[in-house]
């Protein structure tokens, strides 16, 4: 594990990671240590690569490795985000809601899981993207952890419409039913994306699709004019969707605001103190143009 040391040697620290297959791509170290600065916070944030088939043995050998440190928490990004939810002792509810996490923190035998995937999109696209929720018609294609994750806080956002596309429909619909109390008066449906619908002023694709080079997730028309179309992957990976979403008029955005805004979130529980997200945001964006060059 390479860890970003966000303080001067002279002791341990807590220590963080972001958790997945594969993660050296992960920003997760920068915005974390970007964070810390900020805030004034001592604190490590690496990446751990773990196997595929043994995701809780890895994890379980992490946080007992306390050489360094004490280990205090962790994000999960995929494929592990459900079974992470298995692992926790304990689950917030938005977290037993998606029955995904992406946030744990550790306190000795006691693991909590969140989840802030959700919240993340919900302020990119309300405060970053400009994009009111409220009363708009929202489509979420993919039915797998991110999109779980998202479902809760997307509804709480109040919009007048929100179906969730997804190849295989009854996962989509699981959902759908875990989240129908929450809807309240919003329109919650499930649907196969060819049978989504057309005319969607934001549309969120949820799909592993775009790291996968994949084809399109939705069939051409489900964008209204001027539509929000925002891909939960960022660099390279997104820009099949956000491409073919221009091409069509819609509006497009990466997933590197939702990174950032899931980032505080989780910093915050875990620090006790909400980051600036704005300058970590433009510095995430100049870091990777200037790698691009």
């Amino acid at each position: 594990m390479s860890d970003l040391a966000t303080t001067p040697p002279g002791g341990p620290v807590d220590r963080y990671a972001v958790v997945g297959h594969p993660v050296e791509h992960s920003q997760s170290p920068f915005i974390h240590a970007e964070f810390a600065r900020q805030t004034g916070q001592a604190l490590h944030y690496g990446r751990l690569l773990v196997p595929l088939d043994d995701f809780a043995g890895a994890l379980r050998r992490f946080v007992a490795d306390t050489a360094g440190g004490p280990v205090r928490g962790c994000n999960v990004t995929v494929p592990f985000k459900f079974e992470a939810a298995r692992l926790a002792t304990r689950l917030t509810e938005r977290a037993r809601l998606a029955e995904a996490v992406n946030v744990l923190c550790f306190d000795g035998d006691d693991w909590l899981g969140d989840n802030a995937d959700g919240i993340g999109l919900v302020r990119d696209i309300e405060r970053n993207a400009g994009v009111r929720l409220a009363g708009a018609r929202v489509l979420l294609v993919g039915a797998g952890g991110a999109a779980a994750g998202a479902l809760g806080p997307l509804l709480q956002a109040g919009p007048a419409e929100l179906v969730i596309a997804n190849r295989t429909v009854a996962r989509a619909d699981a959902l759908v039913q875990r989240h129908r109390a929450m809807a309240g008066a919003v329109q919650l449906r499930a649907a196969l994306p060819a049978e989504a619908g057309t005319g969607f002023d934001v549309v969120v694709n949820a799909t592993a699709a775009s790291l996968q080079g994949a084809d399109i997730p939705v069939p051409p028309g489900v964008f209204a004019p001027g539509a929000l179309a925002l891909d939960m992957m960022y660099g390279p990976a997104a820009r099949g969707f956000i491409g073919w979403a221009e091409a069509q008029g819609a509006r497009g955005r990466d997933g590197l605001g939702m990174l950032v805004e899931q980032a505080a979130e989780s910093f915050a529980r875990w620090r006790g103190v909400m980051p600036d997200t704005a300058p970590v945001l433009a510095a995430l964006r100049a870091r990777l143009a200037a790698a691009a060059r």
